[in-house]
């Protein structure tokens, strides 16, 4: 495993890898026209979950110093909500912008110290345990990522899919 030159991420850098493996392979055999589909016409669709997780990839690389851009951005903006009028990316489009951003975002949480962690970074939270710094965000991005993970997890059982598996790529680096 990389070591981060922060202390702070050692637990943030096996989670971040193992999140990129399981947002692959939740999505592994999904067909678009299933990743469009809604339960009941009450939950988010597969693509808007995929999509939410990278607004979070380049919302955390954002904050870490990237100026990458996330092209579908307009659809997924801080969990916006989801649109049925919209034509949303493929699922094919995202994985693309995941392994755009991934890696970029990897190396950028690598090189974090220990003072740009602790950065003040306001989220209009107003938590009194809950200091708003770098770290803190990066903790939330995480959890939001393992969140979605676990609804697409629940979506592909719901419409019919064998349960992810987990069959991580040792070659993965990111």
């Amino acid at each position: 495993m990389d070591t981060p030159k922060s202390k702070k991420l050692d637990i943030i850098i096996p989670a971040f890898r193992g999140h990129s493996q399981s947002f692959l392979m939740v999505l592994d055999g999904i067909s678009e026209e299933d990743a469009l589909k809604r339960i009941e016409g009450r939950t988010n669709h597969i693509v808007w979950m995929a999509g939410n997780f990278l607004d979070m990839r380049y919302g955390l690389g954002a904050v870490l110093g990237l100026q990458e851009e996330f092209e579908f951005k307009d659809f997924f903006f801080q969990g916006k909500a989801l649109d049925e009028s919209f034509t949303y990316p493929t699922i094919q489009q995202l994985k693309e912008a995941f392994h755009k951003i991934s890696p970029l975002v990897y190396q950028k949480l690598l090189e974090a110290s220990d003072e740009e962690l602790d950065k003040a970074f306001p989220m209009g939270m107003n938590i009194d345990f809950f200091p708003e710094t770098v770290l803190n965000f990066v903790g939330m991005c995480i959890g939001r990522e393992d969140y979605l993970c676990g609804q697409m997890g629940l979506m592909r059982r719901i419409l019919g899919y064998e349960g992810m598996k987990y069959d991580f790529d040792k070659d993965l680096k990111y």
